[in-house]
Order: structure tokens, then C-alpha cells, then sequence
């Protein structure tokens, strides 16, 4: 019998991180049936000359879980060679809950992670209450890639709670419901519960999203609760501890006690910043200092600067000013108009170098602008020139510079402010770390705020071809069989006979995100960012060639990950 899919004369990276070599790969019923030479035909033949294979990469960090009723992609992330996701982080689900309920799933999702209210609300059919149907609800829509998801602790808490779950203790029955639902998700298939402690995590009416109501107490309440299945993992979006010694303290031994009491796996993201340089380097070393006390904790760190992308088809620092307010609500082209007249281009600028606006500015929303880390962004390669740099060499004004540059593009200039990880010695560093995972895409969240779908594609450009500080096995690696291994998902990460047939072919010369674009692809016409990627001949998906060349086969052979036991 041939095989289904024969990929022909690539030079084979299998995940490992042992050193490449040039093989044929045979796929048969999804799977990987045979890497070395294959004199049989398959039914389908790719020419893999002059190209790597690779595993498919994972990513163990997006909000995909309201996208994908509207999205059979699984984009941005699938452009970038990632075959599979872990969603539900950050305690961000739209299960536990019954349809009547939707409003207050929506609130804890829409400015948290920047997903359109109106988007929600067209595009989710409900089907389903309580997590387990949930997963059979995701098991049963038309998939490009795969997926994992937890169960996350807002919904969890409005699902048991109601409205009170915002601000209220549970009581003890309630409490116990919320241990049951979450032991009850991870024997269904549930990668584990997830949390928010973090400030940056609010309501669109500056209220705490409902896991941030949650004491400590039921928080080890319900992750103890989950160890006695002997399955899940734990992810935390980490607490505020601030910069005080003691406060950072205490809270590392919390988490290190409960990973280790618990025996549950528990893993939370960690950047580096400018504004503490150094408080990333503790907890770094908890990861070690839990394994030795005999739990498993890892961090999940990232490969570039954490952009905040500026422009005014999307969002500006200045968009709460006054008389910036009142223009950045007109359509577009009145907007361009109205930028052209230079009494009101004058205008702007004058309010721009006033004082800012009050009120709350949370995670990667638009905040006034840093100038000494506000750059133009003309390219994917990091160099870009600082905004006020190009203006002094002009004898311009840094804001009238940015509305000159965003006519010249009819408004699609793009500017970018990281808000972390400025640093890329750092970065290096924390992903070279040991006991840590390159990934955190936020794929599906912040979709017109950041564009981090794209990190996997900028490891194998930036990282390795340009600065050559991995080499392409290492970076393989990482994208592959560390992030399959650190979320259980055995049966994927490896070019390997009778591993998931779930593989990209891509040329190692050219790969590379390309610029982002501005889009109104969502339900209801709400906006994102798109990116795509330059190199990537084909992603292959349980066995099915699903893009080529950025475009979709119509393959949809993507399957729900249900966790490991």
C-alpha cells in the first residue's frame, strides 16, 4: 500500500536537537511511518530539496478559545508553523458556563485580553455548560491545527457564583463545586486550571476580573483538589509582588509549596523590563529551587521585545486626549482630512507634548509615549530608528513626524513601544534558561493591540540566521520537543516514526514573519492584526498538507489534545 504523503529529499531537523540530516519522510493515517529512504510512492509527493522539515511547533500559551468558532485557521499562529496550541490561560475561558451566562464571560474577556465584545457575541454559538461539553463542542468543529485548553478560574467562578464571583469569597459548598468542575475537566480531557492575579487584568469598567476576587486559600483549594486526579497542570498569570524583597519572597514559597505539596506541574510567563532589569532573575532561580524541593515548576518566556504596536488604524497614545478624542473618532478618511489642515495638525501636536489624561492604562494598551522606546517600524529585523531620532534630523516635532509618516502610508505607518523585554541580552538568556519554554504568543488575545503570533518565525530569523546565537537544531528544539514535552503532548515534537504526522517544510534562508497588517476579518467587521510568514513551503497537519505558501488547502484535519492522564 503507498503512503499517504512522502516528503522528498529535505534535510530533516527532527526536534531533538541531534544534528540534521537529509532524509525522505513517509506519512501514513496521520502519522509518521518512515524517515530515511523511502523508495515507495505516496498518493501525494512534496519536494523538500533545498529545505528543512521540521516538527510542527507548539505553543503553549493563547486565547484562541472564542476564536476558533469563527476561525478553522487557528491564525495568526498557524502561519508561523505552529500545528499546536494550548489555550484557556490566564484563568480565560468561555466554559464553565450556560448561555444566559455569556455576559459575564464576555466582561472578564473583552478588555483583559482585547477580544471585540460585538465579535463574541456574533460569532460563539453556544452548545454547551459545563466544561467536558465544552470539549466535545471543540472536538467536533472543523480544525486547521490542534488544540489544548484548561479550565479557567473566571468562568469557573461566574459559572458557580454568578454576578459575585467579581467581588465575593465563595462559600464552603461553592468552593467545592469549583474543586468537583475542575477534577471533573481535567478526567475529561482539560490541560489543567488556570488563574489571573495580576492587575494588568481588569474589566472594561476598571473592575478585577473574577479569578482576582479569589483568595490564596482557593486557589490551593482547587489546585490540591486537581493533584488527587494525578492530572493538570497549573498556570498562573503572577501576582504584583512589586519590588519589596520580603513580598517577592513569600510569594515564590507560596508557588514552590503548592507545586510541590500538590504535586501538580505549575507554570507562569516571566519578561524582563527596564523599569526593574533585574527582578526577573529570582524567580528563575525558584525554578530550580522547586525542583530541588521535589516539584515542577516552568517559566514560559518569549524571543523578542513585547511590542505594543501603534497606528492609527489600531490605537495611539493619544487617543484619550483631548481634541485627539474627538478626531480619532471619525472613519478613516475623515480622519486624514482632517490631519491634513494645519491648524489641526497644530492642535494635536500642542496637546500631544501637554500632560497626559488620567485614568487606567493596563497590560499593552496604548500609553504615553516612552520616546526613548517609541521606534518606526519599517521591518520584522528589530533595527528600527527611534521616533525622536529621525525628527531631530528633520527639525520636526516627534508627534507631527508620526502623523507625516502615517499620511505617507494612508494611515497604515506602523510605530511600536515595547512595554518588556527591552533587553536582548536578557532574552537570550531567559531562553537559554533550562527550565524554561519559548513560547507565550498570546495568539487570539490583543488581536489590535500586539502581534506575537509571529515569535516562533523571528527565533528561526533573528535568532539563528542573523544573530546566530542558536543554531537552527537548538531553536527546533525549543519550538518543538521541549513545549510538547512540558504540556505532556508525547505524540508530537519529533520527526520520528509514529509520531503525529504534524511537520512544516520551510527554507531555513528566507523564513521570517513578514510586516503585520490591519484587517476587519472578525465577526461583526472588528479588527485585528494579520501576520504572515515568508519560507514556509508547507504545514502539514495530522498528515494533511493544510497550508502552502500561506494558503489553506482546505485541509481541516486539526483534533482536539485531550491532557494526559
Amino acid at each position: 500500500m503507498p503512503y499517504d504523503l512522502v516528503i522528498r529529499g529535505g534535510t530533516v531537523v527532527d526536534g531533538s536537537g541531534a544534528p540534521r540530516f537529509r532524509a525522505d519522510v513517509a506519512v501514513a493515517d496521520g502519522a509518521i511511518a518512515a524517515v530515511g529512504r523511502v523508495p515507495d510512492r505516496g498518493r501525494r509527493e512534496l519536494d523538500a530539496d533545498g529545505h528543512v522539515v521540521t516538527p510542527g511547533f507548539i505553543d503553549g500559551h493563547t486565547h484562541m478559545d472564542a476564536q476558533i468558532f469563527w476561525d478553522q485557521l487557528g491564525s495568526c499562529s498557524c502561519y508561523h508553523g505552529v500545528t499546536s496550541v494550548v489555550m484557556g490561560n490566564c484563568g480565560f475561558t468561555i466554559a464553565p458556563c450556560r448561555e444566559e451566562d455569556a455576559e459575564l464571560v464576555i466582561r472578564n474577556l473583552e478588555r483583559a485580553e482585547d477580544i471585540s465584545r460585538d465579535a463574541m457575541l456574533a460569532g460563539i454559538k453556544w452548545s454547551w455548560e459545563t466544561f467536558p461539553e465544552f470539549l466535545d463542542t471543540l472536538d467536533a468543529l472543523p480544525k486547521g491545527i490542534n488544540y489544548a485548553g484548561y479550565i479557567g478560574h473566571s468562568a469557573l467562578r461566574n459559572y458557580v457564583m454568578g454576578e459575585r464571583g467579581f467581588t465575593e469569597a465563595p462559600t464552603d459548598d461553592e468552593l467545592q463545586t469549583m474543586c468537583d468542575a475542575v477534577q471533573e475537566a481535567v478526567r475529561a480531557g482539560a490541560m489543567g486550571f488556570s488563574t489571573s492575579r495580576t492587575p494588568n487584568h481588569v474589566t472594561a469598567d476598571d473592575r478585577p476580573v473574577a479569578s482576582r476576587a479569589a483568595s490564596w486559600d482557593e486557589v490551593r483549594a482547587i489546585v490540591h483538589a486537581m493533584g488527587r486526579t494525578g492530572r493538570g497542570i497549573f498556570e498562573i498569570a503572577q501576582e504584583n509582588t512589586g519590588r519589596d524583597p520580603e513580598a517577592i519572597r513569600a510569594y515564590h514559597e507560596r508557588i514552590r509549596d503548592l507545586a510541590v505539596e500538590s504535586g501538580v506541574p505549575l507554570t507562569w510567563g516571566m519578561f524582563a523590563s527596564r523599569f526593574a532589569p533585574d527582578r526577573w532573575r529570582p524567580f528563575m532561580d525558584l525554578l530550580d529551587e522547586t525542583a530541588e524541593a521535589g516539584g515542577r515548576m516552568f517559566a514560559q518566556v518569549h524571543s523578542r521585545p513585547l511590542n505594543t504596536l501603534l497606528s492609527f488604524k489600531t490605537q495611539l497614545p493619544f487617543d484619550r486626549w483631548d481634541t485627539w478624542r474627538d478626531i480619532r473618532a471619525l472613519p478613516l478618511e475623515e480622519q486624514q482630512r482632517a490631519l491634513r489642515d494645519p491648524d489641526t495638525r497644530a492642535k494635536l501636536v500642542e496637546v500631544a507634548n501637554g500632560p497626559a489624561p488620567g485614568g487606567k492604562i493596563v497590560g499593552v494598551e496604548a500609553r504615553p509615549p516612552d520616546y526613548d522606546h517609541l521606534y518606526i517600524m519599517d521591518d520584522m529585523r528589530g533595527e528600527d530608528r527611534l521616533l525622536r531620532d529621525v525628527a531631530a534630523e528633520r527639525g520636526m516635532d516627534p508627534v507631527d513626524l508620526m502623523i507625516e509618516l502615517s499620511l505617507q502610508k494612508n494611515l497604515g505607518q506602523f510605530f511600536r513601544q515595547p512595554a518588556a523585554n527591552e533587553d536582548q541580552d536578557a532574552v537570550l538568556e531567559l531562553m537559554q534558561h533550562p527550565r524554561s519554554v519559548v513560547t507565550f504568543s498570546d495568539s487570539g488575545a490583543h488581536v489590535s493591540q500586539i502581534m506575537d503570533s509571529s515569535l516562533q518565525t523571528h527565533v528561526l530569523a533573528h535568532w539563528v540566521r542573523e544573530k546566530e546565537a542558536l543554531t537552527l537544531e537548538e531553536a527546533v528544539r525549543q519550538l518543538s520537543f521541549n513545549n510538547a514535552s512540558h504540556w505532556g503532548m508525547f505524540d508530537r515534537g519529533l520527526v520520528r516514526a509514529g509520531m503525529n504526522a504534524d511537520l512544516l517544510v520551510f527554507d531555513p534562508e528566507t523564513v521570517a514573519p513578514a510586516m503585520p497588517e490591519v484587517v476587519n476579518d472578525l465577526p461583526a467587521g472588528a479588527k485585528r492584526l494579520k501576520q504572515v510568514a515568508n519560507g514556509i513551503k508547507n504545514t502539514i497537519v495530522n498528515g494533511e498538507v493544510f497550508l502552502e505558501d500561506n494558503e489553506h488547502t482546505g485541509a481541516t484535519a486539526g483534533r482536539l489534545f485531550r491532557g494526559i492522564a
